[in-house]
C-alpha cells in the first residue's frame, strides 16, 4: 500500500536530472575526443627543392618538411601529405580540402587576405638565372661585331673610302696612269687601296698622287682620317662593351629586352606583370632552367633559394644567378583562416629557427 506521505523531494529530482545531463555530456565529450583522435590533418605540398622534395619511395623531405615534422611531433598531431600544384594549394583553403600548406609558399598581402600564415621561417628574394658562359667568348664577340650599330659604321666607312678613291682616280688616271690607270674598276680599286692605307697611317708608298687636285684630296683625306679613326675606335668599343662580353643580363633592368620565363601564379609572375615585362610560363623551375640552358629563353625569374639549389645540383657550370636578390620574400606555413593551431605552431617555429640545428639544416640543403 502506497504511503501518500512519501512524495518525491524536489532536490532529489534536481540531482537526478543533473546526473543524467553529466553522464550525457561525458559520453558526448568522449565521442568527440575519439573522433578528434582519429582525424588527420591534410597537409598540402608540392615538390619545390630545397623546401619540399619527394623521394622515390613517396616520402617527403626538405627544409619545410623537416620543420613541420618537428612541429607536428611536439604537438602530437596526425597528418598526411597531399601533393598538388600551386593552384591546387592556393585553392585548397577555399574549398576546405586542406588544413595547412607546407612547401615553399611565400607570404604576400594577396594570400594573407585569403588564409593565414605562420611567422616566416626563411627570408630570401627573387633572382635571375641566365647562361653562365664566361668572359668574352667567340659568340659574344661575333654578336658585338655583327650588331647593327657596328655594321652601320663599317658601311659608312667603306662608302667614304670609295668616294675618296674615286676622286683620286679622277685626278690621277691620266697624268699618273702607272699608279691609278687602267679601266674604271682597276682605277677605283687602286684609289680605294690608297685611301685605306692612308687612313690607317700605314702609307706603303706604292701609290702617291702627283696632280694638284689629287694632292688636295690627299691632304683633306689625311685630316679627315684622324677623325674617322677616332669614331671607328669608339664604335668598336661600344659594340664590344664589357657588359656585352660578360653577360646579357646584369639586373632586373635588363629583363624588358630579353626573353624571360617564370612560374604561373607566383610572386615572380606578379613582379613581371607589375613592371610590364613580357614572359613565358613553365610548369616547374627545373623546366624553366632547362629552357635557359637550351637557349629557348634568356632569363628565368624565380625565388633565389630554389634557383640556387637547382643550379648547384643540376646546372653547375651551365647557368648562374645574380649575386644579389630583389623583391624580398618571406616563406611561411599557410593555415586556414582562424586556425587554432597557429599560435602553437608559431611558438615551436620561432624556437626551432633560433637553434644551431636549424643553421646546420640550411647548410645541408643550400650550402654555406
Amino acid at each position: 500500500m502506497t504511503n501518500p506521505g512519501n512524495k518525491p523531494n524536489p532536490s532529489d529530482l534536481l540531482t537526478i536530472i543533473l546526473l543524467a545531463i553529466s553522464i550525457s555530456l561525458i559520453h558526448s565529450a568522449a565521442a568527440l575526443c575519439q573522433e578528434a583522435e582519429g582525424e588527420k590533418l591534410i597537409i598540402g605540398t608540392k615538390p619545390t627543392a630545397p623546401f619540399a622534395m619527394k623521394a622515390e619511395d613517396g616520402s617527403w623531405y626538405g627544409i619545410s618538411i623537416e620543420l613541420w615534422r618537428t612541429i607536428a611531433s611536439d604537438l602530437e598531431l596526425e597528418y598526411e601529405f597531399e601533393e598538388r600544384d600551386l593552384e591546387g594549394l592556393l585553392n585548397g583553403f577555399e574549398d576546405g580540402s586542406l588544413d595547412l600548406v607546407v612547401s615553399a609558399l611565400t607570404i604576400n598581402s594577396e594570400r594573407e587576405q585569403k588564409f593565414d600564415f605562420s611567422h616566416p621561417f626563411y627570408s630570401g628574394g627573387l633572382t635571375i638565372a641566365s647562361s653562365a658562359a664566361p668572359g668574352a667568348s667567340f659568340i659574344n664577340v661575333a654578336e658585338g661585331l655583327l650588331s647593327s650599330q657596328f655594321l652601320r659604321v663599317v658601311g659608312i666607312l667603306i662608302f667614304i673610302l670609295l668616294v675618296t678613291g674615286f676622286l683620286v682616280w679622277a685626278f690621277e688616271r691620266k697624268r699618273n696612269a702607272e699608279q691609278f690607270g687602267g679601266g674604271i674598276g682597276k682605277g677605283i680599286g687602286s684609289g680605294f687601296w690608297w685611301s685605306a692605307v692612308t687612313m690607317t697611317t700605314v702609307g706603303y708608298g706604292d701609290k702617291a698622287p702627283k696632280t694638284v687636285g689629287g694632292r688636295v684630296v690627299a691632304l683633306i683625306w689625311m685630316f679627315a682620317a684622324i677623325i674617322i679613326i677616332s669614331s671607328l675606335t669608339a664604335a668598336i668599343a661600344s659594340a664590344l662593351t664589357v657588359s656585352q662580353l660578360e653577360a646579357k643580363i646584369s639586373g632586373p633592368e635588363d629583363l624588358p629586352r630579353v626573353e624571360v620565363g617564370t612560374i604561373a601564379s607566383s610572386t615572380s609572375e606578379k613582379y613581371l606583370q607589375n613592371n610590364n615585362i613580357n614572359f613565358n610560363t613553365f610548369e616547374s623551375p627545373k623546366e624553366g632552367l632547362e629552357a635557359v640552358a637550351e637557349g629557348e629563353i634568356d632569363a628565368f625569374v624565380y625565388d633565389a633559394p630554389i634557383l640556387k639549389y637547382l643550379i648547384n645540383t643540376n646546372f653547375r657550370g651551365k647557368l648562374k644567378t645574380l649575386p644579389s636578390t630583389f623583391l624580398r620574400q618571406d616563406y611561411g606555413i599557410a593555415l586556414t583562416d582562424g586556425n587554432p593551431l597557429r599560435e602553437d605552431i608559431n611558438i615551436i617555429l620561432l624556437r626551432e629557427i633560433t637553434q644551431p640545428e636549424w643553421d646546420a639544416l640550411l647548410d645541408i640543403y643550400m650550402g654555406k
